[in-house]
């Protein structure tokens, strides 16, 4: 999954495509470099953003995911928490809503969702983007994780999404410190449990920051080494910003597994 943050605050690449006509070209240039999933994002989810207006994200992301879809089979995603710009997204032809609230952040989402017709990416987060690191705790990780995920899958069900159409993700650097996110890497394979595609996004975090004294645009090494701890422990869906350099790590983690070939 190709990140193509169409924002002026992303934490990495925020302000990188001044136009349409450029955010489209680097979807394109991912899609040849092997990503399958193009994931549009027009609202900064790093810690301590705040939200925009729907017609704001709208605005950014529509114009892209409609260039997208003229011009690439890959798949397109909309990172979003907002039911209008889902519905919106999977109009000019997104196929997956990617949201970092698992549903809960707009009570409308769930059946938009529905209603559309895309699968769906629950993501685990505590508090609000804003708040998310403030003071981050768990007395049982995975415990709390499992139960929450848990809790927004039969949400999800229970307004009529199908269960083949929801994907898990567990949040790194979302509501986590830095035990907890190396935790997420070792005993990924704990998600198998909720019996749903795991998606896991390390790419260039400040996790890897904290450990290398790298800031974002030279995290790539330290993300390489997050990809393949995540394929081996059972990844099913990566969510990069470097697809070329990363789709070769995968190829390599995949093989290491001993499964077939992806």
């Amino acid at each position: 999954m190709g990140i193509l943050n169409v924002t002026p605050d992303s934490f990495s690449d925020g302000g990188a495509y001044r136009s349409v006509e450029e955010a489209v070209a680097r979807g394109l240039e991912m899609a040849a470099e092997g990503a399958a999933i193009l994931d549009v994002g027009g609202e900064s989810t790093r810690p301590g953003s705040m939200p925009v207006p729907a017609d704001e994200e709208m605005r950014r992301v529509i114009p892209v995911i409609r260039g997208l879809a003229a011009k690439t089979k890959a798949v397109i995603s909309v990172d979003t928490t907002k039911a209008a710009v889902a519905s919106a997204a999977v109009a000019a032809g997104a196929r997956i809503v990617n949201d970092t609230s698992a549903l809960a952040d707009d009570p409308e989402m769930a059946a938009a969702v529905r209603a559309s017709g895309a699968a769906v990416v629950l993501m685990h987060r505590r508090g609000s983007s804003a708040t998310m690191q403030e003071a981050p705790h768990y007395d049982a990780l995975f415990d709390e994780l499992l139960a929450e995920l848990t809790g927004r899958i039969d949400v999800a069900e229970a307004a009529g999404i199908d269960p083949e159409r929801i994907l898990v993700d567990p949040g790194i650097g979302f509501g986590k410190r830095l035990c907890d996110n190396l935790a997420l890497h070792r005993h990924l394979d704990r998600l198998r449990v909720l019996g749903r595609p795991i998606v896991f996004g390390p790419s260039r975090k400040s996790f890897i920051g904290s450990l290398t004294g790298a800031p974002p645009a030279e995290r790539a090494f330290g993300t390489a080494a997050a990809v393949a701890a995540a394929v081996l422990r059972g990844a099913h869906v990566v969510r990069v910003h470097d697809v070329k350099e990363m789709r070769e790590v995968v190829e390599v983690a995949y093989a290491i597994r001993g499964e077939a070939s992806w």
